[in-house]
């Protein structure tokens, strides 16, 4: 079991077989050590969305700050011969000297956005690929539908409700997603550990079966958790269970989810028969299967806040972003100059070279993502800078990681959200909100 600890410790084989056989295969053509540049982008938005979220960048450096090869792993690559000895040695001494930068995370971005840049030698960026774009595509995904699903809740608060939903530490990543990208609280207590989440619940149907009726398990919880609670309504009949509720609490009952049926009708039925009883300031949540969809079709029903599960943790359709880690420019092994390289196969473009990103704007509307190879032209670098230093030398910026990254990514995605036009928050298919230009030098 201490094996184990020691072994979760460590980031490092977090990855894919293939990225420890191209270090050896370039440890033995003696190109390991050639200075080169990844960058981590999206080909493509999914089907139908406007703008895309980056999220997971904050995770990402807290992983890299674990990233070494343990005793244990290593061991195992040499039992299994996964590499040769050589190879090993050089994982045994491995250590991030490089320099990375991206997007802030939260930030919105396009098709050819160059999200992360990673700059150091072949050998230490190539393995970090799997590890980058495993951490940034979960993240983005949730982040991205979280985004959506908020803005079509408008000033009603979202709560992630996702946790049952994924896998375990998929669940702390979901959650600090969504709140990048606008929720205001999970029911996942690792991720408020971790992250300074806010955290919520009161209880389940199973809490009202398990009382011989409604009104024991109501009483039950009211005493335990204050008038000011939420009680789950709809394991019986919904009516009596909102007489009931307001019967023990009185009219100051704190909240009543929902969590079936037609949560319009009912939101309505539950709004109206409260205020009969003089429950005038109890709230209404209303939960089961929501997505950015079916929040839109409850924006004229009596709703309080929503929570939102299932959807949340798959993307809302979209469980990856896509993004992808390409080598764009690599020194000449004769020249040391910097040379561009750039993928050409069918409908896996990519654009290399060292690039400069700027968002433009008509007043305070973005107009356009506008990319430099390896620069901007001075006619199109008026508008806002779009990339930070993340890592400089192996030295990790910690104000983008734990609780104070969290709370910077939301700000970002905030800000970023308030520039785009009408047309980026459609819920029907279309075209990415902004144009991506690339002006090549």
């Amino acid at each position: 079991m201490k094996d184990l600890i020691r072994q979760a410790a460590s980031s490092a084989f977090l990855t894919d077989h293939y990225e420890l056989t191209m270090l050896q295969a370039a440890l033995r053509s003696e190109t390991a050590g050639r200075p080169s540049l990844f960058e981590a982008f999206g080909r493509s938005l999914p089907a139908g969305r406007r703008y895309g979220v980056l999220a997971g960048t904050g995770r990402f450096l807290e992983l890299l700050a674990d990233f070494h090869f343990s005793g244990e792993q290593l061991d195992f690559l040499r039992r299994t011969a996964v590499v040769d000895e050589a190879t090993i040695d050089f994982l045994a001494e491995f250590e991030f000297s490089g320099t990375i930068r991206g997007y802030a995370e939260g930030e919105i971005y396009f098709p050819g956005s160059p999200l992360v840049t990673v700059e150091s030698t072949f050998a230490e960026a190539v393995v970090l690929e799997t590890l980058l774009l495993s951490t940034l595509n979960y993240d983005s995904a949730v982040a991205s539908a979280a985004s959506r699903i908020t803005y079509a809740a408008g000033n009603r608060p979202c709560a992630d409700m996702g946790s049952r939903r994924t896998h375990e530490q998929a669940a702390v990543a979901a959650a600090r997603a969504a709140v990048i990208g606008g929720f205001t609280s999970t029911s996942n207590l690792q991720a408020g550990l971790r992250y300074g989440l806010k955290t919520i619940g009161t209880s389940a149907h199973s809490f009202t079966l398990l009382h011989d009726d409604e009104r024991a398990a109501f009483a039950a919880q009211i005493d335990a958790l204050g008038i000011d609670t939420t009680v789950l309504i709809d394991t019986y009949d919904i009516e009596q269970a909102v007489r009931t509720a307001v019967e023990v609490a009185g009219p100051g009952l704190g909240g009543v989810r929902i969590d079936s049926g037609d949560l319009a009708m009912q939101a309505g039925e539950v709004r109206a028969l409260l205020d009969e009883l003089g429950a005038v300031n109890t709230t209404i949540t209303v939960t089961s299967d929501l997505d950015e969809y079916a929040i839109a079709g409850l924006r004229a029903a009596p709703v309080d806040s929503y929570g939102v599960g299932t959807k949340l943790v798959t993307g809302s359709g979209a469980p990856t972003a896509a993004l992808v880690y390409k080598l764009v420019s690599r020194r000449d092994g004769e020249s040391g100059e910097w040379v561009s390289v750039a993928k050409r196969s069918a409908h896996k473009e990519s654009h290399g070279g060292f690039k400069q990103a700027v968002r433009n704007f008509d007043g305070t509307i973005a107009t356009e993502e506008s990319i430099g190879v390896p620069a901007l032209p001075d006619s199109a670098t008026t508008g806002r800078p779009l990339t930070v230093d993340l890592v400089v030398d192996g030295v990790i910026d910690e104000s983008y990681t734990g609780v104070e990254g969290v709370r910077r990514a939301r700000a970002r995605h905030a800000a970023s959200l308030g520039e785009l036009p009408p047309r980026a928050h459609s819920l029907q298919p279309g075209e990415p909100a902004l144009p991506t230009v690339y002006y090549q030098a």
